[in-house]
């Protein structure tokens, strides 16, 4: 899809400590690609196979860019025209989507801290925990490969948010002004379903 102009939103923070140009970076470090293909389930190693299914489009006309897969074939995408600091929406081939960050460096650091950010929606401070310590004992190397994935991009390991603030972000993101401008719409043309339950009160 093309479009002329990416949503309005909030301006996206930024932070010295991060390279210019993340993508290129999760494509071809031999680092980066172990933990993000590897582990946290975000290949941008073949940009030229990254394309969406026709009929998948945003609902305000706005670009969407596909730039990176998860194994399962669901989509990470950019919305609107620009660079790395557009918002990034995730496209399920469940029929589900969201906005995941606002712009590619929010997304980074959030896959660096919870790569289980999938088996958020609907769960319980408890059950969130239960989900992180499960996955740890699958890898017992995260940390290490973490904390090199994170080096290989530029980034202090030590000043990556903790898995509760990337998740609390997740869920505010869900109910921010900019989720409405990333509304995607399947084949059918109607929205699908959100990622994440935007409801105010929601665990």
């Amino acid at each position: 899809m093309n479009g002329s102009n990416p949503p309005a939103g909030p301006a996206v923070p930024t932070s010295p400590d991060v390279p210019a140009a993340l993508l290129p970076l999760l494509g071809t470090d031999e680092e980066v690609i172990a933990f993000f293909a590897g582990v946290a389930d975000l290949d941008a190693t073949d940009p030229a196979s990254h394309e969406l299914g026709d009929g998948i489009r945003l609902a305000s006309g706005a670009r969407l860019e596909q730039f990176a897969r998860a194994g399962s074939g669901d989509a990470f995408c950019f919305v609107g025209d620009g660079g790395e600091e557009r918002p990034v929406v995730y496209v399920s081939l469940d029929g589900g989507a969201g906005l995941l960050a606002l712009g590619l460096p929010e997304l980074v650091r959030l896959c660096l801290v919870a790569p289980w950010w999938r088996d958020a929606p609907g769960r319980t401070a408890e059950g969130l925990r239960v989900v992180a310590d499960e996955y740890r004992e699958d890898r017992p190397d995260f940390d290490r490969r973490r904390d090199r994935a994170a080096q290989a991009l530029g980034l202090d390991p030590a000043g990556l948010p903790s898995e509760a603030a990337a998740l609390t972000r997740l869920v505010e993101l869900s109910r921010g002004p900019v989720a409405a401008d990333c509304l995607v719409v399947g084949y059918d043309g109607g929205p699908l379903a959100p990622l994440f339950d935007a409801a105010p009160g929601t665990p």
